[in-house]
């Protein structure tokens, strides 16, 4: 399993928590009041993926073992979090920990579900953790900088990374998010080192009515949507309340029920696959009689790198890799009829591994 993960967040009374429950089908208590979720909790949610199921036919596999997603749900934040109000140092905290946020903002009006602010407002909501964020990034950058700007006076070295403090300062003073701007790679590398909020990259969770459905769409969604397009960032509408009672549901029933409401696919799966493309996830596979299996792997990895997920030992004795796209396996019925078909390649170290590869490492 993936050890990235993506931290759920959101004002108070969104549907955040709720979002966490569906996904999950863990139940972080959820109610009509801030701070019902204090301690972040974790949850692995599994990726479905229709490719094993065809996979394990093939091959008479006994079971069926999916890639998966690691979700933290994050305490409910408020203005002045970045001072430590309400929990918010501990907020800042869980947050700094994930790799990537998926932020859910309230796209629904309901007069018995309080609003933190009195009214529902998802660009205000949206500026307001955005806000919280940049004041946290603009302390971490001053005090970085008063540090690295004392190192520099004798390490010469240091001067690219005074100039990079200096620049990321002077746009948080502008109130803008570091994922907005453009850096070099050598600046990507120093930004590396300082786990900076507003640099990470988000996926807007759209909470919705069920008056919406199927279309998931009404004003505040596209509201989003514009705000999310200027910083490059995807927006996934959803219902989480209905999510919530699909979740609950076995899978012809669930089945039956997305049909009644016109809606192809869950909410949820649409957002663990954005969530799952948000950090430059992919997966190979690998099939056998004994397991259909999903690796995780960040995209641009070789086929050793990919080797090493399975067992450090077959990166260390790695040899080659015979690698089938998954339709040429689904259309050669199995990997001897492949190699037959010349559908088979041998790749060797510098090979790049691509989503949905079906591939056998060959090893000391």
């Amino acid at each position: 399993m993936s050890s990235l993960a993506c931290g759920i967040v959101g004002l108070p009374n969104v549907g955040k928590s709720t979002t966490f429950n569906a996904l999950t089908a863990t139940k972080a208590e959820s109610s009509n009041y801030p701070f019902c979720t204090i301690d972040p909790n974790v949850g692995i949610v599994e990726i479905k993926d229709e490719r094993l199921k065809a996979l394990a036919e093939i091959s008479g596999s006994k079971k069926i073992i999916t890639a998966a997603m690691k979700f933290i749900d994050i305490a409910g934040l408020v203005k002045g979090a970045s001072k430590g109000e309400g929990l918010g140092n501990k907020f800042l905290a869980n947050i700094r920990e994930a790799d990537a946020i998926v932020h859910v903002v309230r796209c629904f009006e309901d007069s018995n579900v309080v609003h933190v602010s009195g009214k529902v407002d998802p660009i205000e909501d949206i500026e307001t953790i955005n806000l919280e964020l940049v004041l946290a990034d603009l302390q971490m950058a001053d005090n970085s900088l008063t540090k690295v700007e004392r190192l520099a006076k004798s390490d010469k070295t240091l001067i690219e990374k005074v100039a990079l403090l200096k620049k990321v300062i002077a746009a948080l003073n502008e109130n803008k998010v570091l994922r907005t701007l453009e850096f070099t790679p050598e600046e990507e590398i120093i930004l590396s080192e300082y786990s900076f909020l507003t640099h990470k990259k988000v996926l807007y969770v759209a909470n919705v009515s069920e008056d919406d459905l199927p279309d998931c769409d009404n004003e505040f969604v596209c509201q989003v949507k514009e705000y999310a397009a200027k910083e490059k960032s995807q927006v996934v509408p959803i219902c989480a309340r209905l999510e919530a009672e699909i979740v609950e549901l076995d899978e012809n029933e669930r089945d039956e029920m997305l049909e009644s409401l016109e809606l192809k696919d869950s909410g949820l799966n649409r957002l663990i696959r954005s969530s799952f493309e948000l950090l430059g996830l992919i997966t190979f596979l690998t099939t056998g009689p004994e397991e259909t299996r999903a690796w995780t792997i960040t995209k641009g990895m070789n086929a050793p790198q990919a080797a090493g997920k399975i067992h450090t030992d077959i990166q260390k004795g790695f040899i080659r890799a015979e690698v089938v796209k998954f339709e040429d396996m689904l259309k050669a019925k199995g990997r001897p009829k492949a190699k037959e078909m010349g559908l088979l390649a041998t790749e060797g170290k510098d090979y790049i591994v691509e989503d949905g590869d079906v591939i056998l490492f060959l090893h000391n």
